[in-house]
């Protein structure tokens, strides 16, 4: 007879016919197609372990972890508290304080089943004063978005709109002509509100006190009461 898939309920209901002597044997088997070996080994395992089928939940299939819970833990830790180690180091840093010896792609693919991602960096000036930034916040809230105006600058050159990033086919090179040289360069000065931009100035080079000055009292000064005299600077020169 050939293998075929047989289903849990109907080893049961050939069991339960032959322990209740229902029906013959012979007759279960020619009912059920079943050969006599298959029976007495489904009889056998039902009497072994109280069920007709092996069940698999929770079984951990293939080679076991190298690293255990606290092993991970301890590298997310690692991580939490400072972003930017490299593989390497947090290799050593296994080896010397857990005991561990793994390879690198080891401690990438952990990282991974922990949903830890390798992205840039968001950077924050170390001289930030949080009690300060909270004192400022605090004080802010009372005003209405639409009370409050923010100045602040930018600037660009010949290289500020090249892109790093680029598409082509797999092995070959993404190539374009990008100019190096830095050429002329703008700056934009702006005063920014919820809804829109109210005033704004552009001057070859960068801005000099004289230049902020001259935007402040002829293109700020006058817009300031529609704003509710709320100012907010960010380079005050």
């Amino acid at each position: 007879m050939p293998y075929r898939p047989i289903s849990r309920d109907l080893k049961l209901a050939a069991i339960r016919l032959y322990e209740r002597e229902i029906l013959p044997l012979d007759d279960i088997l020619d009912i059920m197609t079943l050969s006599r070996s298959t029976f007495f080994r489904i009889l056998g395992f039902w009497r072994d372990t109280g069920d007709v089928v092996v069940h698999r939940f929770g079984t951990i299939k293939g080679r076991p972890r190298l690293l255990n819970f606290d092993d991970i833990h301890y590298i997310l830790q690692l991580v939490r508290l400072r972003p930017d180690w490299f593989l390497d180091e947090l290799l050593d840093l296994l080896k010397t304080n857990r005991f561990i010896s793994v390879h690198y792609v080891t401690i990438h693919r952990e990282l991974q089943r922990a949903g830890v991602s390798y992205k840039k960096l968001k950077k924050i000036a170390s001289e930030r004063k949080e009690e300060a930034q909270n004192a400022y916040i605090a004080h802010i809230s009372q005003y209405e978005p639409e009370e409050i105006g923010f100045i602040d600058e930018t600037s660009k050159n010949e290289k500020t709109a090249s892109r790093g990033y680029g598409r082509s086919k797999k092995g070959q090179r993404a190539i374009m002509r990008q100019r190096f040289v830095r050429g002329t360069r703008l700056s934009a000065t702006a005063l920014l509100t919820v809804n829109r931009i109210v005033a704004s100035t552009v001057v070859e080079g960068s801005m000099n006190r004289e230049m902020y000055l001259d935007f402040l009292e002829h293109h700020v000064v006058s817009v300031i009461p529609c704003l509710g005299s709320v100012l907010d600077i960010t380079n005050l020169i």
